[in-house]
């Protein structure tokens, strides 16, 4: 995520929810594997305990790559929507600096299904170098171009479960598998008991594989990568 009209196979939203509850992981999104929502199936607040996106709600994190150069991503919910294939997704602003020159800035599109999934459905994202644009790889919409839909926080995550978050062949795979549930992390912003934890990759880059921490009520708070990279929570501000 820092990533013509196709035509879709059915697949029932509703067995993609019961994947979810069950631990099914062959009813959740994967591969390259086609699927259709159903914008009935949706709901306007995205409430996910793992994840809120409330409007309003901001999110600041350090960020810390493996040659000691720090970051700063902050996370916006915004009161706007985007229609992607019929669902009224909520538009999430993320903006990246270094020294307080911009760096990248991207908007990522979310919708959540009335059983709790927490959907991501594309995003347009800009990298900069001197205060221009010299990038917009993995930039996507999901129902263009080929690209599908992925979930990116399931509504009740089990142990060993695993999905797509996003595809767009050759841009944007990532994909994520549940460690556990139970987790404990100190970050900058405080201390949480009863974390889940994925490990979030992509075939794209296996070096760039990471553990991502997402903490009740809250949203992400940690993300360790692989290679040696780390980011931290260290501002909150809900707007639920």
């Amino acid at each position: 995520m820092r990533s013509s009209l196709l035509a879709l196979t059915v697949v029932p939203l509703v067995l993609l929810a019961a994947g979810c509850g069950s631990g099914d992981e062959s009813a959740l999104p994967q591969g390259s594997e086609p699927v259709r929502l159903d914008p009935a199936d949706f709901v306007s607040q995205i409430d996910n305990p793992y994840w809120p996106m409330a409007p309003g709600s901001t999110w600041v994190y350090e960020e810390t790559d493996a040659e000691g150069n720090v970051q700063r991503v902050e996370v916006t919910v915004t009161e706007r929507t985007r229609s992607i294939l019929g669902i009224a997704a909520t538009v999430v602003h993320d903006v990246v600096t270094e020294s307080g020159v911009v760096k990248e800035d991207t908007y990522d599109w979310y919708a959540q299904d009335e059983s709790g999934n927490v959907w991501y459905l594309g995003e347009d994202t800009k990298e900069y170098e001197d205060g221009k644009v010299v990038s917009t790889k993995g930039s996507w919409e999901a129902g263009r171009d080929g690209a599908q839909p992925g979930i990116i926080v399931p509504a009740q995550p089990e142990v060993g479960m695993s999905y797509r978050q996003e595809y767009y062949a050759g841009e944007a795979e990532d994909a994520a598998e549940v460690l556990s549930l139970d987790e404990r992390v100190g970050v900058p912003y405080g201390s949480f008991d009863g974390v889940l934890m994925t490990r979030d990759y992509t075939p794209l880059d296996p070096k760039a594989a990471e553990r991502k921490y997402y903490a009740p009520g809250v949203g992400p708070v940690l993300v360790v990568g692989l290679a040696g990279s780390r980011e931290e929570l260290i501002r909150f501000e809900s707007a639920g």
